[in-house]
């Protein structure tokens, strides 16, 4: 026995290291998921991340080739045997996973499964996953499981790591996302620059040619030549200083996670308390969800930089078929009319843009000292 446990801390340490040496959160899910395999010796693992939505934005398989894989079919959604490691701190060892009465069958393609280990990957009081072995390779005790109690440790060691190392992993990628966005800013602000530049002299170039038409036709002539060249310039930097991608946080892990992450983020690092509620919301199209992102992100920085709030309230919440995102702060507020007319729009204009482009709409509630409230409502799919 004590040689069995010796082996096996050398096991965990080494899968420990593996997954240290990981940065990126797929390569990180894919080392806890074969150091898993090889740990307990089973011949299938697999780890799930879960989405909002009810089913998996990640679902990382050892075990498996890639073309059984591929037969398989979709994601697997969040019931059953997975669903109950999602929502229970205590792991789950089953001598035959068919016979548990959770159980609700897999697609034609899928291996066959009996004995079944699986856990919680938790971080404090959130389930970041849920890591699945079955199969263990070994003699089983009749009607018994392969997996022992021993494994079972073992694995919760391997878990509780894990959790740190996704962690570690997924803010690596954070910070790396706002260095990103912030050089996207730079070079934004930059290139905005740039094309008033160009815009101002496309102006007074056009004014010198429509003063010329009558009496100079020719030097008239070369000045609209001029106008021309300078709108193509103008537009191909309006073109590279409007150019967007989707956030790749959105397509894996949807737009309630990318927003809590965010305001997480957010909080650490203003003095201001951002804090963010959602009940869960259907998922939305594509566009939607970028759109009240942007918003989202365009509204808090209003709020922390110019608004000097105390607390800043983030909700997203389901409205009808589609959702209704608020940002409301505790700022000195501003008179909207005033605003606009001063042509000072803090970013009111773009986010209306934002909003009337995907069927939405954009609603402003502020006064002098009374905060700012914006609100966006975006119809579903």
């Amino acid at each position: 026995m004590s040689h069995r446990t010796g082996s096996g801390l050398a096991a965990v340490s080494t899968a420990l290291l593996a997954m240290s040496r990981q940065m990126e959160v797929r390569d990180v899910l894919k080392t806890i998921v074969a150091s898993a395999r090889e740990l307990l010796d089973a011949e299938y693992a697999a780890l799930g991340v879960p989405d909002d939505h009810g089913g998996f934005a990640q679902f990382v398989v050892d075990g498996v080739s890639d073309e059984q894989w591929k037969a398989i079919g979709p994601l697997p959604r969040q019931h059953g045997v997975l669903a109950a490691m999602l929502h229970k701190a205590e792991p789950e060892r089953l001598a035959d996973v068919r016979e548990d009465p959770r159980f609700g069958g897999w697609p034609d393609a899928h291996p066959e499964l009996s004995d079944f280990l699986g856990l919680p990957v938790r971080d404090g009081d959130e389930t970041l996953g849920a890591l699945f072995l079955a199969n263990k390779r070994c003699p089983k005790p009749e009607g018994g499981c392969g997996f022992t109690a021993e494994d079972e440790e073992l694995l919760g060691i391997l878990a509780q790591h894990a959790a740190i190392a996704l962690t570690n992993a997924r803010l690596y990628e954070r910070s790396r996302e706002l260095t990103i966005a912030e050089e996207r800013s730079r070079l934004a602000h930059e290139l905005h620059d740039a094309v008033s530049q160009k815009l101002f002299s496309l102006r007074l170039t056009a004014q010198a040619a429509a003063a010329l038409v009558d009496r100079d036709p020719a030097r008239a002539k070369g000045e609209l030549q001029q106008v021309a060249a300078l709108a193509a310039e103008a537009a191909d930097e309006l073109r590279a200083a409007v150019v967007e991608l989707r956030p790749a946080a959105l397509d894996e892990d949807g737009l309630v996670h990318t927003l809590r992450t965010q305001v997480q983020v957010l909080d650490r690092a203003h003095s201001a308390a951002v804090v963010f509620d959602s009940p869960g919301i259907r998922a939305l199209p594509a566009a939607q969800e970028e759109a009240v992102l942007r918003v989202a992100q365009e509204a808090l920085h209003n709020a922390l930089r110019h608004a000097e709030a105390a607390r800043v309230a983030v909700t997203l919440v389901r409205h009808g078929q589609g959702a209704r995102l608020s940002v409301a702060d505790d700022g000195r507020g501003f008179d909207p009319t005033t605003v606009r007319s001063a042509g000072r729009h803090l970013g009111l204009v773009s986010m209306r843009d934002r909003a009337a482009g995907v069927g939405g709409a954009l609603t402003v509630t502020s006064a002098p000292g009374e905060g700012t409230t914006i609100e966006m409502e975006v119809p579903g799919g």
